[in-house]
């Protein structure tokens, strides 16, 4: 199980920092994906941290929500990878990736019907079978909407959880994000996520689209937490309740002292949080 308090995305060129001092309450999310060839430098960085560091595995290609099963031999692949870092979570994406054997790298939309409900169920269990422990589900971007929805996002993922066990990983940027794209009510979705099946919180920067402009938010990781992802952060401490809190920052990396300076702001609110 994480702590419950800040972490950061890993980014290589951070490495020999993050080895030369412990900080402690410090733990690093990694997209396994990076890290499932046998033999290199990475597996060797990756067993360094995690001899120092709580790890969490953060996977964007499984394709959870797909009309296929998830690829057996990445599933062996991450499944040996889970065995031998043994993080203390693994999450993926409530979306979908792959078709036959043509693979995007994004993390495409789905529509939440009945069906589209056991076979995400089915491919969780079979995840969880597979790696021998409980993941989490994220919440999408959203960019436009989708007709034919028989749930609301927030009750498909509690079914989700209900039906698997598994756990939730609220993304607040992304809700932050999606509300203003598609006018839902991001703190109506806080409250009807039920606080036992959160295991850990996101955030991260968006920016305004190139030809749209501010009409459309884009998930880029790019930059600082964007002022209302920090309010909803406030919200949903206050309705669920204290979580580990990663924050993502992917795409144009800064130095890992200014990458620590935005985590202290989310641990401060994390202590906050504790002690009202």
């Amino acid at each position: 199980m994480l702590p419950v308090s800040a972490g950061i995305s890993f980014r290589p060129e951070h490495f020999h920092e993050l080895m030369d001092a412990q900080r402690p309450g410090l733990w690093l999310e990694l997209h396994p994906e990076n890290y499932l060839a046998p033999g290199g430098a990475r597996p060797r960085m990756l067993d360094a941290l995690a001899s120092r560091y709580p790890l969490s595995l953060h996977g964007v290609s499984l394709s959870l929500a797909g009309p296929e099963r998830p690829d057996p031999q990445h599933l062996a692949m991450l499944a040996a990878l889970v065995a031998r870092v043994r993080p203390q979570q693994v999450s993926e994406h409530l979306a979908w990736s792959r078709l036959g054997q043509r693979y995007e790298p994004d993390l495409l939309p789905v529509v939440r019907g009945h069906a589209a409900l056991l076979r995400t169920a089915a491919h969780i269990s079979e995840v969880q079978d597979a790696l021998g422990c409980q993941i989490a589900v994220e919440n999408p971007s959203h960019y436009m909407t989708l007709a034919g929805h028989d749930w609301d996002e927030p009750t498909f993922l509690t079914e989700l959880s209900v039906r698997t066990g598994c756990q939730l990983l609220i993304d607040v940027s992304n809700l932050a994000l999606s509300a203003h794209n598609i006018g839902t009510d991001a703190r109506h979705w806080l409250d009807q996520i039920p606080a036992a099946c959160v295991a850990q919180f996101h955030l991260a920067g968006f920016a305004d689209d190139p030809l749209l402009g501010a009409a459309l938010r884009i998930d880029s990781h790019a930059g600082p937490v964007n002022a209302d992802s920090w309010l909803l952060y406030r919200d949903a401490l206050a309705r669920i309740g204290p979580r580990p809190t990663l924050i993502e920052w992917d795409q144009r990396p800064p130095s890992l002292a200014r990458l620590l300076a935005e985590r202290e702001q989310a641990q401060r609110w994390l202590t906050a949080s504790t002690t009202t």
